[in-house]
């Protein structure tokens, strides 16, 4: 009897045994600086085989601070996307900006955010003599965003995306 319960138990083990793909819980682009394609309103952080790339409308950085406390919401939508991918080798801007992509690295995995918000909370960024403005610093924070792919789905209560400057 006890050859058999430990018979059933290592079938049962063998059974339950994933030996497939890892899956993708969490992503890490603290490192990265926010870069921006020049012919459209893409701005985004790469990650060697990693991108991950928003896609809003520029009036969304417009060069007026945000009173303290109150940040500019974008909900996230079909027309305001932030989109994660991994592709087979090492991307570039020029792959994400050209206006026909090259056609490697391909695209292994994507995940399309399908709710929450982003946050964008301006502020002026001063020339030494502390009165000319040179510039808008935008820092970006996701906010309850989902993200979902073909296999899996994945969410960030907070995420800071980083800071975008525009002129």
């Amino acid at each position: 009897m006890k050859k058999l319960i430990v018979l059933a138990a290592s079938i049962f083990m063998l059974q339950a045994c994933d030996d497939g793909d890892i899956t993708l819980k969490s992503f890490n682009f603290d490192e990265q600086i926010v870069r921006e394609c020049t012919d459209n309103n893409l701005i985004f952080k790469i990650n060697n085989d990693e991108l991950l790339l928003i896609n809003i409308p520029e009036s969304s950085f417009t060069n007026v601070e945000t009173p303290d406390g109150s940040p500019r919401i974008v909900n996230v939508s079909a027309s305001n996307q932030i989109i994660y991918r991994i592709y087979s080798d090492n991307v570039s801007t020029n792959n994400i900006c050209s206006l026909i992509p090259p056609a490697t690295p391909v695209v292994k995995n994507e995940w399309n955010a399908t709710g929450g918000t982003i946050e964008i909370i301006t502020d002026a960024l001063y020339a030494s003599d502390g009165i000319t403005i040179t510039g808008y610093n935008h820092n970006i924070k996701f906010v309850n965003v989902n993200f979902s792919g073909s296999s899996n789905s994945f969410s960030f209560t907070e995420y800071n995306f980083g800071n975008y400057v525009t002129n």
